[in-house]
């Protein structure tokens, strides 16, 4: 029997795109080449797809990924422009789709309605908890919906809006895209000098704005992995990681901290927290899992208060970073779940919820058996 395909996209049409080229090439390194046969597939910023060869991208350095044009050049070298209907619609039931594309068109409920509709087992979140994971503004509510602590917050389109929760929250206040990740648009606003200038950075990004409080805090995130709904005891139940703690040299983690400064944040795992402390935090990571529709993957983001040792939600990241580097599967290693079984156990989280929902059926009256979708099994 033929090895089970692996489709690796990356790329994508977000300002994140060269981050996901990074999180690609961990997943491909870490597919055991005995049981699945990986294919990747890049996006452009045009939106054009095209297959390149794995190997090209194992080739380049994560660094170059990152800033080099030359290195993207390389990896396209030869690449063969496809249809990613056509793609989709070939793949057999043992095949598998691995989305590593980050930030809008990719992460956002986007792709993962395509995939929905061409009936493709893929590794992930589902529609709605994609999209709610990606629009700050939705995750918020449904965070308040939950109960779940959080800052105080605010959306905003306009200075004077932006500038009246500003006043309401008190200086300094972080003014992001609602929809974006990677800390891309993030601006911290100390003043109300600041505030018009930070709103416009956002909106570069998106048509809306988030303006939320800044309270001193560390930063802190835990990885959650599992089918939120299997009962527990299965191999597939819903749990969290130990937790690690971001420490950024800069004011605040952004992007150049994130991805292009080498000293940009000292990364600690795990994080040292009191046994309540982190406890209290998995324990709402779980909760907001679920509050968000999530499903198979997302990491989890806390502010934990310097003074006061509140608990805060900051947002959660359903495709989050892949790369050696990133906390999503540095946090699952050091807890005991190498890379290499971590994306195993994504792909059959993945076929799992491909299997219930091919036992759905599609009839009104429910007269007819469960959907038949071009031979899958």
């Amino acid at each position: 029997m033929k090895r089970p395909t692996v489709v690796v996209l990356c790329g994508g049409r977000s300002s994140e795109r060269l981050v996901s080229l990074v999180s690609a090439q961990c997943v491909v390194a870490n597919l055991d080449a005995r049981k699945f046969r990986a294919r990747l597939v890049h996006i452009d910023a045009a939106g054009v797809w095209a297959e390149v060869r794995p190997a090209a991208l194992l080739a380049e350095r994560p660094a170059d990924l990152h800033a080099s044009p030359a290195s993207l050049a390389r990896v396209r070298r030869g690449a063969k422009t496809l249809n990613p209907w056509t793609l989709f619609a070939s793949l057999r039931a043992q095949d598998c789709v691995f989305p590593v594309l980050h930030g809008p068109m990719g992460e956002d409920g986007t792709l993962q309605g395509l995939l929905e509709l061409v009936g493709a087992p893929y590794v992930g979140c589902g529609v709605l908890g994609s999209a709610a994971g990606m629009d700050k503004e939705a995750s918020k509510r449904l965070a308040a919906s939950a109960g779940l602590p959080q800052v105080p917050w605010a959306v905003a389109r306009t200075p004077a809006e932006a500038r009246a929760a500003a006043e309401r929250f008190g200086y300094p206040v972080f003014i992001k895209p609602a929809r974006m990740g990677s800390s891309v648009g993030v601006v911290k606003a100390k003043s109300a000098a600041d505030v018009a200038p930070a709103l416009r950075e956002a909106l570069r990004f998106d048509d809306k704005a988030l303006v939320e409080k800044g309270v001193p805090a560390r930063e802190v995130e835990t990885a959650v992995l599992g089918d939120p709904w299997a009962p527990r005891g299965d191999r597939f139940a819903l749990k969290a990681s130990i937790i690690g703690e971001i420490a950024p040299n800069a004011e605040f983690y952004d992007y150049r901290a994130k991805y292009l400064d080498p000293n940009g944040a000292r990364l600690i795992v795990p994080a040292p927290l009191s046994v309540k402390t982190a406890a209290r935090i998995r324990a709402v990571a779980l909760a907001a899992f679920r509050a968000f529709d999530l499903y198979g993957l997302a990491r989890l983001d806390f502010f934990v208060h310097k003074r006061t040792g509140a608990v805060y939600l900051n947002e959660p990241n359903t495709l989050p970073g892949f790369t050696p580097a990133s906390m999503y599967p540095m946090l699952w290693r050091e807890s005991g779940l190498p890379t290499p079984r971590l994306v195993e156990t994504l792909i059959a989280l993945a076929h799992r919820r491909a299997r219930a929902r091919r036992r759905l059926s599609s009839a009104a009256g429910g007269r007819e058996g469960p959907n038949k979708s071009r031979g899958r099994a």
